[in-house]
């Protein structure tokens, strides 16, 4: 009877550590500019620990007390130094995983832990040449390279450099909120805020590109994350005039409804909804994958604060400008440009607001904000309020500054003759808004290029007088 008791009481507790193991739910992978993640999803929190090995090049994870429950023979890593992945379970109840690479890498790996309806989750970054591994972020795990230590945690110094000419370009810094491991918020239909603003930044893109004197800056140009303070850094070493962060909102209340601008707050937020939003958006590094070694440089923008007064009045100036365009083409949520502490806007050198486009929980607009048609009129209404600010107040040593002194003339294509420019219609585009645009009177417009009414397609040319 003893030794059956105690039979059945290995039984059992062997029972209990394989029903207590950790699952490895599924197993994504994103490719940045910089580097290549993997991220495991898991059941619970785990230990594990990352081995390097050459001739040939491995990486091999070990993660402690897991199963792989995941299908994992269809992924691809495309563009990255992973060739495949394979994976045993070793005698010890360990999960391994083996990445053959096709170079040597440094990697660096940490742990999310379950928050909200997101699940416990394993990141491994495979850096390219260049980027620096940093620390380990949870107990258990072991990088393959030691940091740099000339890496600094705090946001880099950038100084602006002079040009030998006074009629450099404005420089715009557009991001696309959300991408990769954070979706944003979620829809009717599942429409995803991460694709519907991407979109809208690729249209803004395009606008800026056709106008003489502006350079355009993506700080997200596909699908993966990039860190709140990264965000901020990348548009300061571009060594931007404005940065524009666009976004699709989301309330537990399905009527929620209208688009919206928002700002900086020094003293707190200017509405309950400022604050919230927010809230919801500085915990985006939660969600997208940001290790703890990162949030020094997220603390380090709040110390930024009491030196944006300046940045924060040419914020407040464009902000109203965008609502004025945007009111044409959508409810607004709010009539004023709302005040809170988003931490993607602390530069303390940038003019920057945060745009949400829409109530992406809100079935109507949902609709609205994954169709073409809205996406390029909100984008023409974004542009529209950054472009009359900067023709209103250029920087000085600008090319817009020097249309406004009268040094050179405005060009918006080909000259012809007398003056007289060349404009090739896009989507989106009005016989009213291109008047409006460069300042000459709706009927010169339509008598200039024989026009009865205002219709008008896309790739058509068509000539601007001169205003």
């Amino acid at each position: 009877m003893k030794r059956i008791s105690s039979a059945i009481l290995c039984g059992l507790l062997f029972l209990a550590a394989t029903a207590q193991a950790a699952e490895v739910r599924d197993v994504r992978f994103w490719r940045a500019p910089d580097h290549s993640r993997v991220v495991f999803d898991l059941s619970g929190p785990v230990e594990h620990e990352l081995i390097t090995l050459d001739n040939p090049d491995r990486l091999v994870i070990d993660i402690q007390g897991a199963k792989l429950t995941s299908d994992v023979s269809k992924l691809e890593f495309t563009n990255s130094p992973i060739s495949r992945l394979r994976h045993a379970e070793k005698p010890d109840g360990a999960l391994r995983i083996v990445f053959d690479l096709s170079n040597a890498v440094q990697v660096r790996s940490f742990l999310l832990a379950a928050s909200g309806d997101l699940h416990d989750r394993l990141v491994v970054d495979f850096l390219d040449t260049g980027e620096s591994a940093g620390s380990s972020a949870s107990p258990g795990a072991s990088a393959s390279s030691k940091p740099n230590p000339s890496a600094s945690p705090s946001a880099p110094k950038v100084t602006k450099s002079i040009e030998n000419s006074s009629h450099r370009d404005v420089v715009i810094a557009i991001d696309a909120g959300h991408g990769g491991e954070d979706p944003g918020a979620i829809g009717p239909g599942r429409v995803k805020e991460k694709d519907v603003v991407y979109k809208i930044a690729q249209r803004l893109k395009e606008r800026f590109e056709r106008k003489k004197g502006y350079r355009v800056v993506m700080i997200r140009d596909g699908d993966y994350y990039v860190g709140l303070a990264k965000r901020r850094d990348l548009a300061r070493k571009a060594q931007a005039d404005f940065f524009v962060s666009i976004h699709a909102d989301a309330f537990t209340n399905p009527s929620a409804n209208g688009s919206s601008v928002y700002a900086l707050s020094k003293r707190g937020a200017t509405s309950a909804s400022a604050r919230i939003l927010a809230q919801r958006e500085n915990e985006a590094d939660l969600v997208g994958g940001v290790s703890l070694s990162d949030k020094d440089q997220v603390l380090a923008g709040v110390l930024t604060d009491l030196s944006m007064t300046a940045t924060l009045d040419a914020s407040l100036s464009v902000g109203g400008q965008l609502l004025g365009e945007m009111g044409k083409i959508s409810r607004l949520h709010s009539k004023r440009v709302e005040q809170a502490g988003f931490a993607v806007l602390k530069s303390p050198d940038i003019p920057s607001l945060l745009v949400e486009t829409g109530f992406i929980s809100n079935p109507h607009e949902a609709g609205k904000l994954k169709s073409a048609h809205y996406q390029s009129q909100m984008s023409q209404a974004i542009y529209e309020g950054i472009d009359r600010y900067f023709r209103e107040s250029p920087p000085p040593d600008t090319y817009f500054a020097a249309v406004k002194r009268g040094d050179i003339s405005p060009a918006s294509g080909p000259a012809t003759a007398a003056g007289v420019r060349e404009y090739v219609i896009a989507n989106g585009d009005t016989l009213s808004g291109i008047a409006h645009r460069y300042n000459v009177p709706l009927q010169d417009l339509q008598r200039q290029n024989q026009l009865s009414g205002s219709d008008i397609r896309v790739g058509q040319k068509i000539q601007i007088p001169a205003s």
